[in-house]
């Protein structure tokens, strides 16, 4: 799709969570290269490896966390323009009636609660300029109008809660410059998609990179999968 870009992102904040190994990680280093500051969260800062990130703690199962993350970019850099949604859990094996209750908890939590909390706490410095993006690391999964992974079933649901906060975010917010996308990496090569996966992590970031240099007025509240819109 030809959509108008920002060719460089230099003067922009970003804070990408889950950004301490695979897809997180590679769209932290690659807006990096594309200029910007980027604050990398992860539960254990010590973990996150690129040396022109700003680490931060960040479990996005904690809200104490989660504002004092913002709060610090607030301090620091003053602005904050892109948000990326990525931390995430697999969450146990099976479809929904296999699932122990805490393991559906525990992926929900980290999965469709954080990236909740995170955007909440985010909105008012990302609301304070037109044109700046959420962009939700979400799963072909989670569509409603395919099959739902039911190997991984509450990991699913999560992502179709994720795609839901997608369109909410686009309509609360739209009409104040927010730009909230959801993207499919496909299958990846990381802890959750396993070695045999065909896809590297770079190749799973690419899109969510993409939608990172969307310009104001661009499109918003899709569901996006290389670069082209898919169901969701």
């Amino acid at each position: 799709m030809d959509v108008d870009l920002h060719d460089s992102l230099d003067g922009q904040v970003a804070l990408v969570t889950g950004a301490t190994r695979g897809i997180g990680a590679a769209i932290a280093e690659r807006l990096v290269d594309l200029g910007a500051v980027v604050y990398a969260g992860g539960r254990d800062p010590d973990d996150v490896t690129g040396e022109e990130l700003r680490p931060v703690r960040l479990d996005v199962t904690e809200e104490s966390q989660i504002v004092d993350a913002v709060e610090r970019i607030g301090d620091e850099a003053g602005r904050l323009d892109v948000l990326v949604n990525n931390a995430g859990i697999g969450g146990p094996a099976g479809p929904v009636g296999a699932a122990s209750t805490d393991g559906i908890d525990a992926v929900l939590e980290t999965n469709l609660r954080g990236p909740m909390l995170v955007s909440k706490h985010a909105l008012p410095l990302l609301l304070e300029r037109d044109g700046s993006r959420v962009v939700n690391v979400s799963s072909r999964g989670g569509q409603l109008s395919g099959e739902s992974d039911a190997a991984r079933g509450p990991y699913s649901l999560s992502k179709t809660g994720l795609n839901g906060l997608t369109v909410q975010l686009h309509g609360a917010y739209a009409d104040r410059g927010l730009l909230a996308n959801s993207a499919s990496p496909g299958w990846v090569s990381t802890g959750l998609g396993g070695e045999s996966a065909p896809r590297s992590p770079a190749e799973g970031a690419d899109t969510a990179v993409w939608l990172c240099r969307f310009v104001a007025g661009a499109p918003a509240g899709k569901f996006w999968h290389d670069r082209e819109v898919i169901d969701w």
